[in-house]
């Protein structure tokens, strides 16, 4: 809980870890058992304005792991609603949204759709945080961030996104190129007091990270050698990190035509060791934390081939994209502006607006999502526990849906489910999968990620340390960013360092063992962020934005006005080993499985390609 000073100073600040216990936010109670059972969201329902621990928020996956680890199957009695849908959505990411849109493009409008989701908000991944700063709306995502390369997305893809009102040449207007270069905005790296031994800002980012964010200024300002004298390492520490600056494939004695499989077989961090000589521990802690959330995993676990294609430490800098993929498709909130567009194309009355940059603004009533006479419903802060059909799997026309809402257990009934989740809980809840399948399921695993973003009151200390990105390898949150600088549907973004603004901070988090199996990193972590409470949360940001500006022009207590952490046990898609994410998504009996796990990609693009492949499974 923060303490009273910031009670008085930060206002926005969620005091109970982002629960829904705001007044006249929270469910209404159960009355009946019949189909208008449901329409119980408060018109004050509002999920995207809360802040403090979002994402994966306190409560949202308790019955899920419930389920999965103590392996729970008494709910205490179910009450059977009297409701009977042609096809439930087990998850209401954009996948789960998208599929439950084929399915209407494919038998009709009429048909009754229920999209379940376990979250307090529909997006999955694609979260919207609002941050209401001084006034002013600041928007940001909380995962999901930017569509990838559309112009490759597939012919339904690309039909979807135009039936939903994306306009994808829009972005090239509303995205400000020239933003980073005005306000001479570059990358830099933030060696910080605990563990480098001084707070210190070198304007040299030591890879590549950067460059992904279109128009921030790269290094150029420092060369290797001065990047080198300037970062807080011993003698022995500098000497070897410009040797990694300088270093690149040419530093590999091998025959050239044996160099392809050595760079696909060696180790990044034997190259490191063996290649370049390089054995101190803080020069290894910023090369694992290089690559971020475009590695999925620390560059430890990484060949010397995947850590130069993701730009990995001792890699020569270039662009993520290509000129005619440019990182500039992105929404205020990210891709929440795709999930917003599918629930307001299947529910009209939830909002104003014909098209998705005319929902920018708009506030969506999530009172509208679940009433009884909507043909399409999707019914929030609800586990699915159980799945099962009504009979022998092949020839049954009925499946059980049992989910567990306010620690109460209901069962509904459909013709058809697509599980459109998390991919590695599906053995867990769906009843009778074949082994093989159930099996080749629990080998799916997805990386944890924290997306933060902070309102800040004005970004004058950003300005004047010249701050686009700060590399970060010292802290919890490896990256912090100025948001993208996007302007579109009658919303701007800041202008001036006077004014309010949001600032992305990252987090990929790595075990405490450097080269452990990625799945046993993936856990250690993952049970850590679980179990951080937000001030702990606050308590490092408020250290990590302290050390690296300047106190004369930063003061956490003053300037910062709210923070929105999305935590994500389950993060990026990773997949699984072999031929098994296409085993486990084969289709059983009535239930069929979306996702962008069963791809595997963490992709949008990919995510609407696997919900249109679930649908047609179905027939």
């Amino acid at each position: 809980m923060a303490n009273r000073k910031l009670l008085s100073t930060i206002t926005r600040r969620d005091f109970i870890n982002g629960s829904l216990m705001l007044a006249g936010a929270s469910m209404l109670p159960f009355g009946c058992i019949n189909d208008a059972v449901l329409d119980t969201l408060d018109p004050l329902y509002y999920p995207p304005a809360l802040t403090g621990l979002r994402g994966n928020h306190p409560g949202s996956i308790t019955h899920a792991h419930s389920r999965a680890w103590a392996k729970k199957s008494d709910w205490g009695p179910t009450t059977k609603l009297k409701e009977e849908y042609d096809l439930i959505v087990v998850g209401g990411g954009i996948s789960g949204l998208a599929a439950a849109y084929f399915f209407q493009q494919k038998h009709g409008r009429g048909k009754k759709i229920l999209i379940i989701d376990n979250h307090d908000d529909f997006g999955g991944h694609a979260k919207r945080n609002e941050h209401m700063i001084d006034g002013q709306l600041r928007l940001g995502h909380g995962g999901s961030q930017s569509i990838v390369e559309p112009k490759h997305g597939s012919e339904t893809v690309q039909a979807l996104l135009k039936d939903i009102g994306v306009d994808i040449e829009r972005f090239k207007t509303a995205y400000d190129k020239d933003f980073f270069k005005r306000n001479n905005l570059g990358a830099v790296t933030y060696f910080n007091k605990e563990t480098f031994g001084e707070d210190k800002v070198v304007k040299h980012p030591y890879c590549n990270y950067p460059n992904y964010v279109e128009g921030i200024l790269m290094s150029g300002k420092l060369s290797n050698k001065e990047a080198a004298q300037q970062a807080p390492l011993s003698e022995k520490g500098k000497k070897q990190i410009l040797r990694v600056l300088n270093g690149g494939l040419h530093a590999i004695d091998v025959p050239e035509e044996e160099l392809e499989e050595y760079i696909r077989t060696t180790s990044y961090f034997d190259y490191l060791k063996n290649n370049l000589g390089v054995d101190d521990p803080l020069v290894m802690r910023m090369a694992r934390s290089s690559g971020l959330d475009w590695a999925l995993t620390g560059t430890d676990l990484m060949s010397i081939r995947e850590a130069k294609s993701c730009g990995a430490l001792g890699f020569t800098p270039k662009a993520v994209y290509d000129e005619d993929n440019p990182y500039i498709y992105h929404f205020p909130d990210g891709n929440a502006g795709i999930a917003r567009a599918l629930v307001k194309k299947m529910i009209p009355n939830v909002a104003k607006g014909d098209n998705a940059e005319e929902l920018v603004l708009s506030k969506f009533k999530y009172a509208e999502l679940d009433k009884s006479s909507n043909t399409v419903r999707i019914r929030l802060n609800s586990t699915v526990v159980n799945v099962r059909h009504g009979g022998n799997p092949k020839d049954s026309s009925e499946v059980f849906v049992n989910y567990i809402n306010d620690n109460k257990s209901y069962q509904v009934k459909s013709k058809n489910v697509v599980m459109a989740c998390y991919n590695m809980i599906i053995p867990h809840i769906v009843s009778g999968l074949p082994e093989e399948q159930a099996a080749a399921l629990r080998l799916q695993t997805k990386s944890p990620l924290i997306y933060t973003t902070v309102g800040l009151r004005n970004w004058r200390a950003l300005k004047e340390m010249e701050i686009g990105m700060a590399m970060s390898p010292g802290n919890m949150h490896q990256a912090v960013m100025m948001d993208f600088p996007v302007s579109m549907g009658g919303y701007e973004y800041t202008k001036s360092p006077n004014d309010p603004c949001i600032i992305q901070m990252i987090s990929c988090p790595y075990g405490e063992t450097i080269g452990a199996p990625a799945i046993e990193q993936y856990r250690e972590v993952r049970y850590k962020m679980l179990s951080l409470q937000f001030k702990d949360y606050e308590d490092e940001i408020r250290a990590h934005l302290s050390g690296m500006l300047p106190n004369e022009l930063f003061d956490f207590d003053k300037d910062v006005e709210s923070i929105t952490v999305n935590r994500w046990a389950h993060g990026y898609t990773v997949g699984g080993p072999g031929d098994s994410v296409k085993k486990g998504r084969q289709p059983y009996g009535r239930i069929t499985i979306a996702n962008c796990d069963s791809a595997p990609s963490a992709d949008m693009k990919a995510a609407i390609d696997m919900a249109s492949r679930a649908v047609n499974e179905l027939g």
